[in-house]
């Protein structure tokens, strides 16, 4: 498993190692143990989501508050999509600022977004299986958002505005200036 630091701290795209041969491929998705080693971070996921979209649709941008802030790792089982990482730590060098990968079930790379950024996504592929991993419960009572098409985050989402197909919820996030940032 190869895993690579990005711009924003505590953010890592993992890269499995992929072995294959005639019968198909095997590849570990997750170890607890490399993975702890190679980031220095001690993360017990404790629930594990997934989610089928069609083409053009864009969720985000989620988080929890406290004490319910969750750690996520996520990865594509089927198809393609941009999966976006938005710095909003209030003490951190990179508020404001995002980090986005393709992940797909081809390239099976997967992003660990950690506790303190707000997560979305936009489907590229037709269709889309996302599977991803949390260590900490799903608290209606804490979740918070930014809307996903906030100017001041000008996050290209590789779809075109007018075919994005956003969820009600979605729509009415508040803007980037008006969002409290996360103390941790």
């Amino acid at each position: 498993m190869k895993i690579t630091k990005t711009e924003l701290e505590g953010c890592f795209v993992i890269e499995p190692q992929v072995f294959m041969d005639s019968r198909g491929y095997f590849f570990e998705s997750y170890n607890a143990q490399k993975f702890n080693e190679a980031t220095g971070l001690e993360v017990n996921f404790v629930q594990d989501n997934e989610a089928l979209s069609e083409h053009g649709v864009v969720r985000g941008l989620h988080l929890q508050r406290a004490p319910f802030l969750q750690a996520k790792l996520l990865r594509v089982l089927m198809g393609k999509i941009l999966d976006v990482a938005v710095d909003v730590r209030q003490d951190s060098p990179t508020y404001g600022r995002h980090f986005a990968i393709e992940l797909s079930a081809e390239n099976k790379l997967q992003l660990f977004v950690p506790r303190g950024m707000a997560h979305g996504y936009s489907v590229l592929s037709e269709r889309a299986l996302v599977a991803y991993k949390c260590d900490m419960q799903y608290s209606r009572e804490h979740e918070d958002g930014i809307y996903l098409l906030d100017k001041e985050l000008n996050i290209d989402w590789k779809i075109d505005e007018k075919k994005m197909i956003l969820s009600e919820k979605d729509q009415r996030q508040k803007s980037f200036k008006e969002f409290e940032a996360i103390r941790l």
